[in-house]
């Protein structure tokens, strides 16, 4: 009996301690995200990038989460861009990478390549990060041009179209 009311008592003080070393710690935290003049500035000048190249594409831009806040599609990209854009963006933002990376660290025979077997991953070119400050702040997906190194110029056209005004 004495052994397990001291069991209790040496329970009751770790959890105590426990508490009291993270009561210095917040309960919340801060989040930038693009605001959606932001997203419409990016998602404008890639889609202006890739007409200037002769490019018809559609250029999606996602929040930190991947939620879209942008969809922008030129009037003769094909039907399915508008469905892989949003998932580079997504897959951009949710890896933290751009996807011509995870394209490459996620091929056939590699430690990661049934990642691309989840529900929404894109793991082709055309989908970049959107950072300022070492902050991740959304994505960009493009499709539509000929080949991903031709939709991560567009998208990058894109981040460098807002960078100023995203630094901080």
């Amino acid at each position: 009996m004495p052994f397990s009311r001291l069991a209790l008592v040496c329970a009751a003080l770790f959890v105590l301690l426990g508490v009291q070393a993270n009561a210095g710690e917040e309960a919340s935290y801060v989040v930038r995200q693009l605001t959606p003049e932001a997203a419409l500035a990016a998602a404008q000048a890639a889609l202006a990038q890739c007409r200037t190249a002769g490019h018809q594409v559609t250029v999606a831009v996602v929040d930190r989460s991947g939620l879209v806040q942008v969809l922008l599609r030129d009037r003769f990209a094909g039907p399915h861009t508008l469905e892989v854009a949003p998932q580079k963006a997504w897959t951009a933002a949710s890896f933290r990478i751009p996807t011509s990376a995870l394209g490459a660290e996620t091929q056939a025979g590699k430690p990661m390549s049934g990642i691309r077997a989840a529900r929404q991953v894109m793991a082709v070119g055309g989908g970049l990060v959107i950072e300022a400050g070492g902050t991740v702040l959304g994505a960009i997906g493009v499709s539509g041009a000929p080949g991903g190194e031709a939709d991560d110029a567009c998208a990058l056209a894109g981040i460098k179209a807002i960078a100023d005004a995203i630094e901080f």
